[in-house]
C-alpha cells in the first residue's frame, strides 16, 4: 500500500509539471505609448506646465516654449535656457527656463509597468527628472521618482514620497553605471509597480525595491491610487546642491554648467515612453 501510494505521488507530481511549463507567459498590454514620432508635442497625451507653483529652490521657471520643450529625430528634447528677467504668472523672478510636461487629466493609472529611454548631458546642477505623482494633495497621495540626476554622471537615483517620508525622509536609492556608459548614453529607466511593491529597474536591472511592510512603520502606503507621468528638467535646487556643495554662481549650479546652458547645450532626450498592465 505504501508503495502504491508513492507511485501516486510521483504521477501527480509530473503532471504538475508538465501544467506549468506548458503554460503561456503573462502577457502585458500597452495602456500608454509615445515615441515622439510627430512634428510637435502631441497635447492630447501630454500637458505643458506653466510655472505657478515653486519648491526645491529650484533656478527655473517653466515656459510653454519650443525652445524649452521640441521634437528632433524621433525624439522629445527638453532643454533649460538662460533666460535673465523671466517673471512667472505669479509675480517671481528668474534667470532661466525650462520644460516639463504631463499626463493629468490625460492619462494616469494604477498598478504595471511605466518605462521611458531617456539620455542626458552631464553638467553639475542639472536636475532632469522622469517619475509620477497622484492626483491629490502631496504627499498623500504619493510620489515615485523613477530618476532624477543632479550632475554625477556615474549615477542616477530612484526615490519615493509618501505621508511620513517624504523630502529628506524618502528612501532612496543610487544606480552605479559602467564606465563608458554613464547617463550620457541611452538607458531604460523603469518602475514595476504592484499593490504591495515598487521594483525600480535600470537596463532590466533591479537597482532598488520597496515594499507595504517596509513602508508601514514609516506612514501610510501612498501607492494604491491612480498615478500621472511626468518629465522635467529642474536647474539647481536643493537636491544638487545636497550633493555638490555649490552657492555660486547659482544655488547648487557650477559656473561650467551655467556656460553650457547659455549656449543651449543641456539636454533631456526622451526616446519614448510607455506603461503596460498584465
Amino acid at each position: 500500500m505504501h508503495m502504491i501510494h508513492k507511485r501516486k505521488f510521483r504521477f501527480a507530481a509530473a503532471l504538475l509539471v508538465i501544467c506549468v511549463a506548458a503554460a503561456p507567459p503573462a502577457r502585458k498590454r500597452v495602456v500608454f505609448f509615445d515615441d515622439f514620432s510627430g512634428k510637435t508635442l502631441d497635447r492630447s497625451k501630454w500637458n505643458v506646465e506653466v510655472s505657478g507653483m515653486h519648491v526645491n529652490n529650484e533656478l527655473q521657471g517653466y515656459v510653454d516654449s519650443n525652445a524649452t520643450i521640441y521634437l528632433e529625430n524621433n525624439a522629445l528634447v527638453l532643454r533649460p535656457l538662460y533666460s535673465p528677467g523671466y517673471v512667472s504668472k505669479d509675480g517671481q523672478h528668474f534667470d532661466f527656463v525650462s520644460g516639463r510636461i504631463n499626463t493629468r487629466g490625460k492619462f494616469d493609472f494604477k498598478y504595471g509597468t511605466a518605462e521611458a529611454r531617456i539620455r542626458l548631458s552631464d553638467g553639475q546642477g542639472l536636475w532632469p527628472a522622469w517619475w509620477m505623482l497622484g492626483n491629490g494633495a502631496w504627499p498623500a497621495t504619493g510620489e515615485v521618482d523613477i530618476m532624477e540626476y543632479v550632475g554625477e554622471k556615474d549615477w542616477a537615483s530612484a526615490a519615493v514620497h509618501g505621508p511620513g517620508y517624504s523630502g529628506d525622509k524618502g528612501p532612496v536609492a543610487k544606480a552605479y553605471f559602467d564606465k563608458g556608459n554613464d547617463v550620457t548614453q541611452w538607458h531604460i529607466y523603469a518602475v514595476d509597480w504592484t499593490p504591495d511593491s515598487l521594483i525600480f529597474k535600470y537596463d532590466g536591472r533591479k537597482m532598488f525595491g520597496i515594499s507595504k511592510t517596509y513602508i508601514s512603520p514609516m506612514g501610510k502606503w501612498a501607492f494604491d491610487n491612480n498615478k500621472y507621468l511626468i518629465l522635467n528638467f529642474a536647474v539647481g535646487g536643493v537636491y544638487p546642491a545636497k550633493v555638490n556643495g555649490i552657492k555660486t554662481p547659482y544655488y547648487g549650479l557650477s559656473a561650467s554648467t551655467l556656460e553650457e546652458i547659455k549656449k543651449q547645450q543641456a539636454r533631456m532626450w526622451v526616446d519614448w515612453v510607455k506603461v503596460t498592465q498584465d
